[in-house]
């Protein structure tokens, strides 16, 4: 099976599902880069040193993009994330077995008035070929474009995976961990919701806690974040630790206890979580983030808590801080999940299995009962069961 996977640039969330797809496929894996890398990005970490032999670029030469269009168009299976619609269009007439790989469309919602005009665009682009399917990368995505009448039964789970660091012993990784240790990485930029940590810590300092919160990030609202910090007394049980490589990230995931992820809806999967889990961390997750629904069970391998909802949030970390065996069992759990499912290896297998059955021409194609490429469902009342 000859898969190609057509995106923006190759970075560094792509490489383990990369690999392991060049792997399976037994060498017929191809990555196709359509642009450059901003140089923001690559000051975040996201550039690759050690670019694969499968990537493929389509801005550097007029051979190379056409050599690029002709792996497209003759692939078994093509798997398309941020990249030009247009290099689709001959395949999807013939109806080859194509992917679209996306976050929510309607992160900031949509009106009523507008939706006519995209179930028509819709249509054009996807309602009307056969074997177009969705691999989803938010648990919100169903939702959204079953709003266009798109996609209808026709979605999977999917999303991010990270890099997996495998542990001899995870509870000798879960007790060696800081105690009342409270972790937070994002930008400081509204859509992450910063201030949320800092109500958290002064909440708990008031009711007579003893805890650190560290801040891993940068951005606009740092310096009113760092003021706030001065402000509310919280320089002894808050720190802010500023921008770092993956490596070092998860290295502070690995020494904290709990980790907080406060995005809202425009966080379209959330890279993060799958590392904090994978790091053996509790996690408190906001429920509307893409990938919160997907890897999260509530109470089971860490907390979802609602949308907005600051009591909730509080409660559920407090509970943690409280108590340890659900802190230990949910850590457990949580590092659980990745090494057994939600990994790129585990989701290389499974979709292999999927296309298989797919280009089989089965007429109901579904392999896997659960987690990821299992059909993925409309969400309602914008919390996920």
């Amino acid at each position: 099976m000859r898969i190609v996977f057509v995106s923006n640039y190759f970075n560094h969330h792509q490489r383990p599902l990369s690999d392991a797809l060049y792997k399976i496929c037994a060498g017929e894996y191809y990555f196709i880069s359509t642009a450059e890398m901003s140089a923001e990005r690559r000051s975040l970490g996201y550039g690759e040193d050690n670019i694969p032999t499968y990537v493929k670029y389509t801005y550097k030469t007029e051979a190379e993009r056409l050599e690029c269009q002709a792996l497209i168009d003759s692939a078994d299976v093509v798997i398309c994330g941020s990249a030009p619609y247009a290099m689709l269009t001959m395949r999807l007439k013939k109806g080859l077995l194509t992917f679209k790989y996306c976050e929510r469309p309607y992160k900031k919602g949509v009106s009523l008035f507008k939706r006519p005009l995209h179930m028509w665009r819709a249509f054009r682009k996807y309602t009307r070929f056969k074997n177009f399917y969705v691999l989803c990368a938010s648990a919100y995505t169903p939702v959204d474009f079953s709003k266009m009448g798109a996609f209808i039964g026709k979605t999977y789970k999917w999303g991010y995976f990270t890099a997996l660091k495998e542990y001899e012993n995870v509870d000798a990784l879960i007790t060696e961990k800081t105690p009342a240790s409270i972790l937070w990485v994002a930008r400081f930029i509204p859509l992450k919701h910063p201030e949320f940590p800092l109500e958290l810590a002064k909440r708990l300092k008031d009711e007579g806690y003893t805890f650190k919160l560290g801040m891993i990030g940068n951005g606009e609202l740092e310096e009113a974040i760092r003021a706030s910090i001065s402000r509310m007394g919280l320089s002894d049980c808050v720190e802010l630790l500023g921008t770092m490589k993956p490596d070092a990230v998860r290295a502070h995931m690995e020494k904290n206890e709990i980790f907080i992820f406060t995005s809202d809806r425009n966080e379209g999967w959330g890279a993060v979580l799958n590392e904090s889990m994978n790091s053996a961390c509790a996690v408190v997750a906001n429920s509307a983030i893409g990938s919160v629904p997907f890897l999260l069970t509530d109470g089971e391998n860490g907390y979802m808590y609602r949308d907005g909802d600051f009591e909730d949030f509080y409660n559920k970390v407090k509970k943690l801080l409280d108590d340890a065996d659900t802190r230990l069992r949910l850590s457990r759990n949580a590092y659980t999940t990745m090494a057994e499912e939600w990994n790129a290896e585990n989701a290389a297998r499974k979709l292999v299995v999927l296309c298989e059955q797919m280009l089989a021409g089965a007429y109901r194609p579904f392999p896997h009962e659960s987690g990821v490429c299992s059909k993925a469902k409309i969400l309602k009342d914008g919390w996920y069961k």
